[in-house]
């Protein structure tokens, strides 16, 4: 089976994992993982609908290999479909060792976001290239 690519696009976020997102194993917390891809996620659909964002599902999620601590985490997100108040992300983890270019997908899902107002009330999504927000 051929190893997929990364993203050619920047990835929306990079952070390290660390210590204390580990568990008894030594494998860092697929919660920790999920909240970076939640991170990514809103922060796409924000920038999207111009404003706030609420997660409201997360679906087909898919963890495929092991963090370990000191690896580069990216994260990148890819809207799939926008909705009158909301939108859909793909989000795909990928991870760098600390002393190594091999990089490789260890997570990916798929999130929805609903815009929201200043009541968090849902709003509709601006269309795409409009100055509303």
């Amino acid at each position: 089976m051929k190893t997929p690519l990364p993203p050619e696009a920047a990835p929306l976020i990079r952070t390290i994992a660390m210590p204390g997102d580990t568990n008894p194993a030594g494998d860092i917390f697929g919660g920790w993982l999920m909240a970076q891809m939640d991170l990514a996620a809103g922060n796409a659909a924000a920038r999207r609908a111009r404003g706030r964002c609420a997660t409201v599902a997360v679906e087909a999620i898919s963890f495929h290999s092991p963090v370990k601590v000191g690896d580069e985490v990216s994260l990148y997100a890819q809207i799939l479909s926008v909705g009158r108040t909301s939108l859909r992300i793909r989000v795909e983890a990928w991870r760098r060792e600390r002393h190594s270019e091999d990089r490789n997908r260890v997570t990916e899902a798929v999130f929805t976001f609903v815009a929201l107002d200043d009541e968090g009330r849902p709003r509709p999504v601006p269309a795409e290239g409009s100055d509303a927000g």
